[in-house]
This record gives C-alpha cells, sequence and structure tokens, in this order.
C-alpha cells in the first residue's frame, strides 16, 4: 500500500503526481519538493530520486572530469562507503586510485543489493 501524497500547496488539489523527486500539481502547474512524513525535508537523493544515506555504495552515472588534474571519473565506477555533507558537493567519499572527493548526488544511482 502507497502513502497518499499530500494535496497542492499552492491550490489544494489532491490530484498532485510524484516524478522522481519532486511533487507536481497537474492543475497549477505547481512543482515542490517531496518531504518526509512530519513535513522535513527528505534528504539526499540521487539522480532516480533514492534517498542516500551514509554509508550506502553508489555508482557514478557520467564521465566526470576532474579539476585541476587530466585524471577522469569512469562512468560505472563503485564507491563504497559515502559520507552526506552539506553544501554544494553532499557526498565525501574515498574512490580508489584518486583519493579522497567530493561528489554531487546528481551524478551517482545508489546500488541496491
Amino acid at each position: 500500500m502507497t502513502t497518499p501524497l499530500p494535496p497542492c500547496p499552492e491550490c489544494a488539489s489532491s490530484f498532485a503526481y510524484q516524478v522522481d523527486a519532486l511533487l507536481i500539481c497537474p492543475e497549477c502547474g505547481h512543482e515542490w519538493a517531496a518531504t518526509a512524513e512530519g513535513g522535513e525535508e527528505a534528504g539526499v537523493r540521487d539522480s532516480v530520486g533514492n534517498l542516500l544515506a551514509d554509508g550506502d555504495t553508489v555508482t557514478v552515472i557520467k564521465d566526470l572530469k576532474l579539476k585541476g588534474s587530466s585524471s577522469v571519473i569512469k562512468v560505472g565506477t563503485k564507491v563504497r562507503g559515502i559520507r552526506l555533507v552539506e553544501g554544494d558537493h553532499d557526498i565525501d567519499c574515498k574512490i580508489p586510485g584518486i583519493g579522497q572527493i567530493g561528489l554531487k548526488s546528481q551524478f551517482v544511482r545508489k546500488v541496491t543489493d
């Protein structure tokens, strides 16, 4: 059984639907972030909307060039034991062969076991 979606905060329509991490109202076109129970922000989500937590394993979904270096993090690189942080780059991790680095959650996908 799925949890019912909250009504639109703009027009109070009950016909809201979810696309990835956003809720959308078809009547007024308003978009807002999906929230956790209690009305607080749901947390850091990956590129497809999966909720991330400290210690998760993720894969890189796009080749990422490293600033100040000729190195590239290749698509499909598996990163284990991530740590969530505040800021522009919301994931701290260690990538084998590269070292400690900050990643944006929009460029990773959670690995489900």
